[in-house]
């Protein structure tokens, strides 16, 4: 779906103070090449909601990517985490398995996970549970903004920036030297200044404002190609 009319796009990432979001000018008719880029905006937020009031306009013509899972199923998988983990090769371990909307209701991980035994049959990773708080404030917010959001993962976002999955992890200094050149030849300027504890998620933000240029643009790769819906007919689907 084309934005034709949008001139800014927001890529969010979570972070440790709650949300950081990247947001660019852009020519929606340019997506893809270095001159729709410009300077990049940094803001930081406890709330989702806060961060991007600022962003959206009336119109609704700002475009909004997020790395957070937008869509629960009421039982099994998400074929989206399935095939994002398959086009990934060695970075599909940052792409956790989400299980059923049950599951996120309760208040432990040992008891979420023995819900998610009983409706799928195996358990999940700590690690997905700990993205708890953040993913219920962004299906929240998803349900009552008025406004869409779209599901991104940074990394495959810089596997088409680069042409291939990155074999260095962001958490190197190699892997976060990679992801900054990749972004600066997009036309993504990571500010001077950024905080080096912040930096990891901001080159992720920025990653996913580049997939939002994308997604103004009708540029942007779908996955799976046929998406899956939740229980409220929302889209259950990974854009880049």
């Amino acid at each position: 779906m084309g934005h034709r009319c949008s001139t800014r796009v927001t890529g969010v990432d979570a972070c440790r103070r709650g949300w950081v979001a990247v947001s660019l000018t852009a020519s929606p008719a340019a997506a893809v090449s270095a001159a729709a880029g410009g300077p990049a905006a940094v803001t930081v937020d406890a709330s989702l909601g806060a961060l991007l009031a600022p962003d959206l306009d009336p119109a609704g013509t700002t475009v909004v990517g997020i790395d957070m899972p937008l869509g629960l199923l009421e039982t099994g998988w998400r074929e989206a985490d399935r095939a994002a983990r398959r086009l990934l090769g060695p970075r599909r371990s940052s792409v956790f398995a989400i299980p059923p909307r049950a599951v996120w209701a309760e208040s432990s991980y040992p008891a979420a996970n023995q819900r998610c035994r009983e409706l799928t049959g195996q358990g999940f990773s700590a690690q997905a549970w700990g993205l708890r708080a953040k993913l219920l404030e962004a299906d929240q917010y998803r349900r009552t903004c008025g406004h869409p959001l779209y599901e991104v993962h940074p990394e495959l976002a810089f596997g088409a920036m680069a042409g291939a999955p990155l074999a260095a992890s962001k958490h190197t200094g190699p892997g976060r030297d990679e992801r900054r050149r990749l972004l600066a030849q997009a036309g993504i300027e990571i500010p001077a200044g950024t905080p080096a504890a912040l930096i990891g998620d901001v080159l992720d933000a920025a990653a996913v404002a580049w997939s939002a240029r994308r997604i103004a643009a009708g540029q942007a790769v779908t996955v799976p190609a046929v998406p899956q819906y939740d229980g409220q007919g929302a889209e259950i689907a990974i854009r880049f």
